[in-house]
């Protein structure tokens, strides 16, 4: 296997409301069970996770500066920070690693003011409306890119399948 991996999960401003704030847009899944599930995945993919929360921009500004030079790949749900955050498009844009951009309601579905993300601009990619699906489906992403590019080469095809023991000839 290839060199171990590990990704940084971060939560901005009011996904610690997860489960009761708007449950008709955001689901009753709570943040907690949104991380358990997150650590079960990466405990499957044979990933480490750290995983932070904060409500203050400069928190995690700080959390994507420590961790310059010791993880591979970040995960973030900038929550109210995604349409106007400067300072983290910008760490973003710093940073050696890719970063998955994730929301659990569809930002195109909601008010006007929310469909512009000035993150998504700076991340490698965008997952949302799909619930806390969401950041299962950012980590498994993240993981294979990740890994692809380790070996350099994508993975080979075996009948519609991504293989990871059937060799290239």
């Amino acid at each position: 296997m290839s060199k171990h991996l590990r990704i940084l999960v971060l939560h901005g401003p009011n996904i610690n409301l997860f489960g009761r704030r708007e449950p008709q847009i955001y689901g009753t899944v709570t943040l907690d069970q949104i991380n358990e599930r997150i650590h079960a995945l990466a405990k499957d993919l044979e990933v480490e996770v750290e995983i932070f929360q904060s409500n203050h921009e400069g928190a995690l500004l700080d959390q994507i500066h420590s961790h310059i030079d010791n993880v591979q790949g970040c995960v973030l749900n900038p929550g109210a920070l995604t349409q106007y955050s400067v300072g983290l498009y910008d760490a973003i844009k710093a940073m050696p690693f890719p970063v998955v951009e994730v929301h659990l309601s569809n930002l195109h579905q909601r008010e006007e003011w929310r469909r512009h993300s000035l993150i998504g601009q700076a991340a490698k990619a965008t997952i949302q409306g799909l619930g806390w699906r969401s950041y299962t489906m950012a980590l498994r992403a993240l993981v294979e890119i990740l890994r692809e590019a380790d070996t350099d080469r994508p993975p080979p095809l075996v009948d519609g399948m991504v293989s990871k023991t059937t060799p290239l000839t």
